[in-house]
């Protein structure tokens, strides 16, 4: 599973690292039998640079659900993670741009269906209250109690023989807003049984995979870092949503 980390690392400096994530690593508190990718990255890196001010190991400064592959940021110093916690939360600097690709099931019954080659972007505002317990979000469509206001955009790509393809823009940063906002609206990506869901995936994993990830420089903040990565798993389904 871990297998080529070097060749998946898209951006790397004494601040901050930024990888292309596998289905099945967790990219903080793994738990038994998951790749733990904080220690992989520090077992590649350690012997490649020194830094400053240094974190035991690389800290992400955004989540990665397990399942969902790409772009994922870890900050490398105590000052990097500061900054980028600070950026994240706040989207200051110019803003943070995360875009994501997703395979979706046809919806059921029509509902959510949007034709795939039309120009139209489609934006989704909900509230979400995470269940801690079934580790799970639960979308609403008012606010109220404990819930915080998710917001995406998505864009209809196209579509394979027996699936829809999506572009998403995450506005906001929810524990599984993706997964959760789409199914909502009848929109079940595939293998993602916890929300939905016909039937999983081999590799345990999701088709939700993070494309594209913009972000101000931790060691400049008048310049970006900008990276991009195309899935991980390579089969005709991904093929057939890059063509």
């Amino acid at each position: 599973m871990t297998k080529g980390l070097g060749t998946r690392i898209l951006y790397c400096d004494a601040a901050c690292v930024v990888v292309n994530k596998i289905a099945g690593e967790a990219v903080e508190g793994a738990g038994k039998g998951m790749a733990d990718l904080p220690r992989l990255l520090a077992a590649e890196l350690s012997p490649a640079l020194s830094v400053k001010d240094p974190l035991p190991l690389p800290t992400a400064v955004h989540r990665i659900d397990v399942p969902v592959s790409g772009c994922v940021l870890f900050a490398r110093t105590h000052t990097a993670l500061r900054f980028l916690n600070t950026m994240f939360s706040n989207n200051v600097y110019g803003g943070v741009e995360k875009h994501y690709w997703a395979i979706v099931e046809p919806p059921r019954n029509n509902e959510g269906f949007f034709p795939e080659h039309t120009a139209e972007c489609f934006e989704l505002v909900h509230w979400i209250w995470f269940d801690p317990r079934r580790n799970k979000s639960i979308v609403y469509n008012e606010p109220g109690p404990g819930r915080k206001k998710a917001i995406l955009r998505y864009h209809p790509a196209g579509r394979g023989r027996d699936y829809l393809f999506y572009t998403i823009t995450l506005i906001t940063g929810r524990h599984h807003q993706i997964r959760a906002q789409l199914a909502h609206i009848g929109l079940y990506i595939k293998g993602d049984l916890k929300y939905g869901a016909r039937r999983s995936e081999r590799n345990g994993g999701i088709r939700l995979h993070a494309y594209s990830l913009s972000f101000p420089n931790p060691a400049d903040h008048t310049k970006r870092i900008t990276v991009q990565a195309k899935p991980p798993l390579h089969d005709n389904l991904w093929q057939a949503f890059m063509e």
